[in-house]
């Protein structure tokens, strides 16, 4: 897999992550131009966040950074965290998840609907703030019409959509293969930033991932959502999380404009974009509703949700797109580097072994567990 793997100013950023070196994950941290194993102090990214300032944490000098893309796939680089996601965050991705079940999960019924749809909502729905008394009344119209849905209801009411994407410890990183059901017949990635907090919800930094989709499962039903999100290896998130500081903050995140190429074993070629800028509510309002009234005491990922749908035919005219075994997928952005990963069936993916008590254990024997207390020994 080819690229460049860290951000085009890694020389000023800060970078934390994970790898495994032999022994097991290991914490890691990204500055200067070295790679610096951080698991002495602390043994998880999930407790090296809890720092008031994780970047200040020093560590054991390993390698150049340079060296990393000789070094295989990268783990995900959360670990203890939950890993939630928001849906439906941006215009275009809600009028496509309404075209998906009005098409009952049927791809081909889905070219009709789209004409129908955007030329009744597409503008209204592209203006309007979500939770206003604006999208009120855009919300009685449509139903009025007989148009209304629940995926409208997330995208411009009060309460954005918010689930769990994956299992604990279940995200590959980059390099590792990436599945979806070997059932799905209409499925696609889905470009996101993720948003990674500790404990307090004080949100640490951000990375890149992917939060593979099934179509055609959501489309039948949204009852069906967790098979359409939740496989194995169905969440990538890497390369790195990008520590905030002086020089990288939600400010850029807000402006980030995510670059998508996916480039299938048979030639077939498709480019794609995700802009930041026209996200309908705030990351940090994403944070807030997400953390609401719950507790993540090894805190939490957060998909941000995307721009991207892709409507362009890949084989016959009319279908749009799938995925095809052997797809290299890669998601790009300045300030957060590359995550690039090839499509397999959730079936054939190196099957998910390494869990929490895995971790604990492998922790365990290597000296690196402080049985003293942690970030979750009480609430907020």
């Amino acid at each position: 897999m080819r690229g460049a793997i860290l951000p085009a100013d890694s020389d000023q950023a800060v970078l934390a992550g994970r790898l495994d070196l032999g022994e097991g994950p290991t914490p890691v941290l990204i500055r200067g131009g070295m790679v610096e194993d951080v698991s002495a102090a602390a043994p998880t990214v999930s407790d090296l966040l809890e720092r008031d300032d994780p970047a200040a944490v020093r560590g054991r000098p390993l390698f150049a950074a340079a060296e990393l893309a000789d070094r295989g796939p990268l783990l995900a680089p959360v670990d203890l965290q939950a890993i939630k996601a928001c849906g439906v965050t941006f215009a275009v991705s809600a009028i496509e998840r309404v075209i998906e079940e009005a098409a009952r999960g049927d791809m081909d019924a889905a070219a009709a609907v789209r004409g129908r749809l955007e030329a009744r909502v597409g503008a209204g729905i592209r203006s309007v703030v979500p939770g206003t008394p604006e999208a009120a009344s855009l919300k009685a119209a449509l139903v009025e019409d007989g148009m209304w849905s629940q995926y409208l209801e997330v995208a411009i009411g009060p309460d954005a959509e918010v689930f769990t994407k994956t299992a604990v410890l279940a995200s590959v990183g980059w390099g590792a293969e990436i599945g979806v059901r070997s059932d799905s017949g209409w499925n696609n990635p889905e470009p996101e930033i993720v948003l990674v907090t500790n404990s307090k919800g004080r949100i640490a930094g951000a990375a890149l991932g992917n939060d593979v989709n099934l179509r055609d499962f959501e489309g039948r039903s949204a009852l069906l959502l967790g098979k359409a999100k939740d496989n194995n290896a169905s969440c990538a998130i890497g390369p790195f999380i990008r520590l905030f500081d002086d020089g990288f903050t939600m400010d850029d995140v807000r402006a980030a404009e995510l670059d998508l190429v996916i480039e299938g074993p048979e030639g077939y070629r498709l480019d794609g974009h995700s802009s930041m800028v026209q996200i309908s509510r705030d990351p940090e309002e994403l944070v807030r509703q997400a953390r609401s009234e719950h507790h993540y005491p090894d805190g939490f990922a957060l998909f941000l949700g995307t721009l991207f749908a892709p409507v362009q035919d890949r084989d016959e005219p009319g279908r749009g797109f799938t995925h095809k075994v052997g797809d290299v997928v890669t998601i790009s952005t300045p300030k957060l580097g590359t995550l690039v990963n090839r499509v397999t069936t959730s079936d054939r993916a190196p099957a998910w072994t390494f869990g929490i008590g895995a971790l604990m254990r492998n922790l365990a024997e290597r000296g690196l567990l402080d049985i003293g207390g942690g970030a979750g020994d009480g609430h907020d």
